[in-house]
């Protein structure tokens, strides 16, 4: 059976543009990759969790930020290495230099016997939308097009709305 995760999605509106809150993974098959190497704040949950809920608490422990606001259920994707990813999209704002992670151990460097602690997230940032879409892992762009579609469609029906 697939590994499941589920995550949010936070971005922000400046002015026209929005910009998307993505993390870095921690640790040190990662350290020095950048580009199709971010990700939304996701993590696993148990057979039977509420997987809002989930996402909530994953994106808290990676982050040190409470979430919330209104939570928009996106459609869910399956990444290249066969993990199914349920996520929802909310807006919001922080100050990406401030997060605060939990960690997880591992024997580095390989069949050295040493422990190390790695931060699960060692970064994080806003980015526009395209470069977002640059950035997050190739598996995940989809909940980055699904997103742009959603926020064009609700642009639109407010123009019309404002019109009448």
């Amino acid at each position: 059976m697939a590994k499941r995760s589920a995550g949010l999605l936070m971005y922000r509106r400046l002015a026209q543009d929005i910009e998307i809150f993505l993390v870095h993974p921690g640790g040190p098959f990662w350290a020095k990759k950048d580009f199709g190497s971010w990700t939304i704040p996701k993590g696993e949950y148990s057979i039977g969790e509420d997987t809002l809920e989930a996402a909530k608490r994953e994106f808290e422990e990676e982050t040190g930020i409470k979430p919330m606001g209104e939570f928009r259920e996106l459609v869910e994707i399956k990444q290249s290495g066969g993990k199914v990813v349920k996520a929802w999209a909310f807006e919001g704002n922080c100050d990406p230099t401030i997060i605060k992670s939990n960690t997880f151990t591992m024997e580095w460097p390989p069949h050295s016997g040493r422990e190390q602690i790695f931060p699960e997230i060692d970064r994080a940032d806003w980015f526009a939308l395209d470069e977002a879409k640059k950035r997050i892992l190739s598996g995940q762009v989809p909940l980055l097009e699904e997103l742009q579609s959603i926020l064009s469609k609700n642009k639109t029906s407010l123009k019309e709305h404002e019109s009448q």
